[in-house]
């Protein structure tokens, strides 16, 4: 497949090739010049989150439901 480069530099991916590598509206790429090639690599967002994610324990054992009343309060969500 070709596309051509337009006068501000710009290239349309082929839609073949954005559905085939995941390449969705805000997809970041990266781009370098290696051995006389173009080579673009979609950026993965680090999730921030993903190390923390299921360490957090509850006191007690109590469900997430029953600590939020707890902290907040039963009338909380107007219940």
């Amino acid at each position: 497949m070709k596309s051509a480069v337009s006068e501000k530099g710009q290239v349309t991916i082929p839609k073949a090739i954005r559905d085939r590598l995941g390449l969705t509206p805000g997809t970041q790429l990266e781009f370098r010049a290696e051995n006389g090639k173009l080579v673009g690599v979609k950026s993965v967002r680090e999730d921030v989150f993903r190390k923390w994610r299921g360490r957090g324990r509850l006191p007690g054992n109590l469900s997430v439901d029953k600590y939020l009343r707890m902290t907040r309060g039963p009338d909380a969500h107007g219940r």
